[in-house]
């Protein structure tokens, strides 16, 4: 069965850290393109990072120098270290793969990629 299972986040007071974390089974995160996406209630989704199949990472300036997302190829899982957290990124984040090119780059919602994650929520307050 191909899907990503997420786990980690929760709740922090501001200046906090926590990770998520995405599991893959059913298909090679190392040979896929993965995203991180947030969505705050009554917000639009935000891509918040990207990973590349070699590696390249990408983030939104919003988080640029506070987030850092990875891959463990050998456990086929992806992370979001989130640190220095802040009110505003409190939200649901939701990770998402595509096995298929992506042309001309990430779509604007993790429900626009292959496979996604069930979604876990980040708490920050102040």
């Amino acid at each position: 069965e191909v899907q990503l299972v997420q786990s980690g986040g929760g709740s922090t007071q501001a200046g906090g850290s926590l990770r998520v974390s995405c599991t893959a089974s059913g298909f090679s995160l190392r040979d896929s393109s993965m995203g991180w996406y947030r969505q705050a209630p009554g917000n639009e989704c935000d891509l918040v990072s990207t990973i590349s199949t070699d590696g390249n990472t990408d983030y939104a300036d919003s988080v640029k120098g506070r987030f850092t997302i990875s891959r463990d190829n050998a456990k086929n899982t992806g992370y979001l270290q989130m640190d220095n957290l802040k009110p505003e990124d409190t939200a649901v984040y939701y990770c998402a793969a595509a096995v298929r090119p992506l042309g001309i780059g990430y779509p604007s919602c993790y429900y626009g990629m292959d496979y996604w994650g069930e979604g876990t929520r980040v708490t920050i307050s102040l």
